[in-house]
């Protein structure tokens, strides 16, 4: 542990349940999440959330969930933009690791989302993470190996198949 993290508190998942505010806490780090997304970020989340919404009708173990907190551990507890999980028991949050997620990226939020959270996602064994540019109309779309994620989709347009328990397909061009 680095020196500087001995001094710093160490919060747990009952200590986030009553602050107030949005919060991210990420191996009992606190972050103070961005004021309200721009329009341009819900819109472009609710139109990923329209197409995988309306592809998992007939799939009844999955589910496509908009900004719930996922808790990972004790300390850690994360709320990605959109994701995708199959087969999580839980009522109220997320609890099983997620089959895709997906952040879109902000100036503010990249390097966490680009850095902290990539590698966060990669170990925890998320399945897909993909990463929503608005302003350069991109995805870039990494499939996990394994042991590490890969990137298999780096682009603006056309279509993108992920192989979970139930297949869904992005059509990219109808994202912007």
């Amino acid at each position: 542990m680095p020196l500087t993290h001995r001094y710093l508190p160490h919060y747990t998942y009952e200590d986030y349940k009553r602050w107030e505010g949005d919060w991210e806490l990420i191996e009992g780090i606190p972050y103070a999440m961005t004021p309200s997304p721009l329009k341009k970020h819900q819109i472009v989340a609710g139109k990923i959330y329209i197409q995988l919404f309306s592809q998992l009708t007939e799939c009844k173990n999955c589910q496509v969930l908009h900004e719930i907190d996922w808790i990972v551990s004790k300390d850690t507890v994360v709320r990605p933009d959109i994701l995708v999980v199959c087969g999580d028991e839980s009522e109220d949050f997320v609890r099983k690791t997620p089959s895709i997620v997906f952040e879109v990226v902000s100036r503010t939020t990249a390097f966490k989302d680009e850095n902290l959270k990539f590698e966060l996602y990669e170990r925890e064994g998320v399945n897909y993470y993909v990463l929503v540019y608005p302003d350069e109309k991109r995805l870039k779309v990494y499939k996990h190996t394994g042991d590490k994620f890969i990137n298999v989709f780096d682009g603006s347009s056309g279509r993108f198949t992920f192989e979970i328990e139930c297949p869904l397909e992005l059509e990219v061009d109808k994202v912007w």
